[in-house]
């Protein structure tokens, strides 16, 4: 029997594991952000991604969740919303879906 033909990892999957191996903690909290657009928009997409985005948020619960991961939550709070990751209405935030979020693959 044939072992299944599993693709090799894109040159973007690479890119993106990398970034995150090197900006992540293994508990997942953030060392710092990237100043490099693309891969500071790869950290933040897979913030994006622990949300859950069946539900709202008030500010403070997002500030709960950033906290633990870096010191800087106020800056990555504005991150994620100028990125368009989340959205913001009344002090409540809403996760958006996936197809409106910056894609870092568009980036040069």
């Amino acid at each position: 029997m044939s072992e299944p033909n599993t693709p090799a990892p894109s040159k973007n999957d690479k890119l993106q594991q990398s970034v995150l191996r090197n900006f992540l903690t293994k508990e997942g909290a953030i060392t710092h952000l990237p100043s490099q657009m693309k891969k500071r928009i790869i950290v933040l997409e897979y913030l994006a991604g622990r949300l859950d985005a069946a539900r709202t948020y008030t500010e403070l619960e997002i500030n709960a969740f950033l906290k633990p991961l870096n010191e800087d939550y106020a800056t990555i709070r504005r991150e994620l919303y100028i990125h368009r990751f989340v959205n913001r209405e009344n002090d409540i935030y809403e996760v958006n879906e996936p197809g409106e979020w910056r894609d870092w693959r568009t980036l040069g």
